[in-house]
């Protein structure tokens, strides 16, 4: 294969890296923005930023996903516990009476 065959391809490559990266990031703040009416309502029912035991089943179910879908579940769990902590702190900051 030239170097321009294999420059091209690359260039596939990168550019169908760039749409999943932007559409990461769409759903990500379409994520946050239903997490953050979650953290207003809860502050609305005097609920706790938290929830652990609703968090657990969900780790669990987005690991045997990342299982189905062969992505490593381990990373799957450490970015997930990540978005988590944001969407507490997110909740606890509401809580505190900031508009979000």
């Amino acid at each position: 294969m030239s170097e321009d065959q294999h420059d091209a391809q690359l260039a596939e490559y990168r550019s169908s890296i760039d749409n999943i990266d932007a559409a990461l990031v769409h759903l990500l703040a379409e994520r946050f923005k239903i997490t953050k009416a979650v953290g207003r309502y809860k502050k609305q029912a005097e609920l706790a930023p938290a929830d652990p035991g609703r968090e657990e089943l969900q780790l669990a179910r987005l690991r045997t996903l990342a299982e189905d879908s062969g992505l490593d579940p381990v990373f799957t769990e450490k970015f997930l516990r990540f978005v988590v902590a944001e969407v507490i702190h997110h909740h606890q900051r509401i809580a505190e009476g900031e508009q979000l």
